[in-house]
């Protein structure tokens, strides 16, 4: 899973980025054009208690990979700029605009005044704008061809009810299609087919208040659409992660928050994409493995390692609830929850399981 990181200049999102990876790039810069690449493991509540449980010293999480693609000011109409937000924005599964909703003098806002609805509006029609290039060119080709055969007709229509969803200003995640559309229009490689997950960057006063200007329009528009918002003071936040673990609670909790920025977005990313986590026990570690929602078992043994999938032959499943709420793997035995599952069974968020194979 990589989330790409997008915003106009100065809204803090190298900032973030260093918080989310551990990274330490300088941050202010107008007009860069590097993009930074990070990862970051994902930390689980529930990992920890199976690894403490079982005695396991190693603990793997899943981890979410970063990248800081440079702020887009589409006053300049920096060409190369363009096409690089653009191509890095192509090759990302996720994105998350990041919206500036802090007030710094020495830093001025890229409007008039702190504006985060206003600014993520900027960038999305930047996004609108890229597709609608895009459906005008394959119309342009298949239009100008001699002879228009059933798949290219069929084609120009899907088209242009993309190209009357993006005139709208309607993302084309939103556009309904038909299971013989599907296949055409992943091809395309279109920009406001992907889950978007807005940052909204507070300093520390507007985080604890729980308010900041045009918070009533963006939380309205983004649940009309569904589309997931957290709350981060990613400055305050940087200079929590550098404190020695066991402090990191009780400040986080003094502005608010029940756990770290990492946490918040990767459930909203995984929300987005469909995604879940189980986890296995082995001699030395315990483990998070991601998957896609409605994933069999047999397929998520493959995931652990090729020959699990080929030689699969039962998954044995019991759930982290149910581990938590009675307290031992053998108690959770003893209530007859542990379960032998085929290959065809879907895997669920929060399952353990041990795979049984033979090669």
């Amino acid at each position: 899973m990589e989330i790409g990181l997008i915003g106009l200049p100065l809204v803090g999102k190298t900032t973030f980025f260093n918080l989310l990876t551990g990274a330490s790039w300088p941050t202010g810069i107008t007009g860069e054009t590097k993009v930074h690449s990070g990862s970051a493991p994902v930390p689980d509540k529930r990992l920890d208690f199976i690894a403490a449980l079982y005695q396991r010293e190693r603990i793997i999480y899943a981890r979410v990979d970063f990248k800081d693609i440079p702020g887009l000011d589409p006053r300049r109409r920096d060409k190369a700029a363009s096409i690089c937000f653009l191509g890095e924005v192509q090759g990302a599964d996720a994105l998350c605009c990041v919206v500036r909703a802090f007030a710094v003098p020495e830093v001025p806002a890229y409007f008039e005044a702190v504006s985060p609805f206003r600014e993520f509006q900027e960038i999305l029609t930047e996004l609108l704008l890229a597709d609608i290039i895009l459906v005008e060119q394959r119309l342009e080709r298949l239009r100008s061809g001699r002879k228009v055969s059933k798949e290219a007709a069929a084609e120009v229509a899907l088209l242009e009810r993309c190209l009357a969803a993006l005139n709208d200003e309607e993302p084309l995640g939103r556009v309904p299609l038909a299971p013989e559309e599907r296949n055409p229009f992943a091809g395309y490689g279109f920009l406001t087919v992907k889950p978007v997950i807005i940052a909204v960057n507070l300093d520390e006063e507007g985080l604890k208040q729980g308010d900041y200007p045009q918070r009533k329009e963006l939380l309205d528009y983004a649940a009309k659409r569904e589309i997931p918002v957290i709350e981060v003071a990613a400055q305050i936040e940087a200079e929590i992660a550098e404190l020695p673990p066991e402090d990191r609670t009780e400040f986080l909790k003094d502005l608010g928050l029940q756990e770290p920025g990492i946490a918040r977005l990767a459930k909203a990313a995984y929300r987005c994409l469909g995604l879940l986590s189980f986890f296995t026990v082995g001699r030395d570690e315990v483990r998070a493995w991601v998957i896609r929602e409605g994933t069999p078992a047999k397929k998520a043994a493959g995931k652990v390692h090729s020959d699990m999938e080929r030689g699969f032959i039962r998954a044995e499943v019991f759930h982290f609830n149910d581990l938590f709420r009675l307290g031992t793997p053998a108690k959770v035995r003893e209530a007859g929850l542990v379960r032998l599952e085929g290959k065809d069974y879907p895997v669920r968020d929060g399952d353990i399981i041990h795979f049984r194979f033979k090669v």
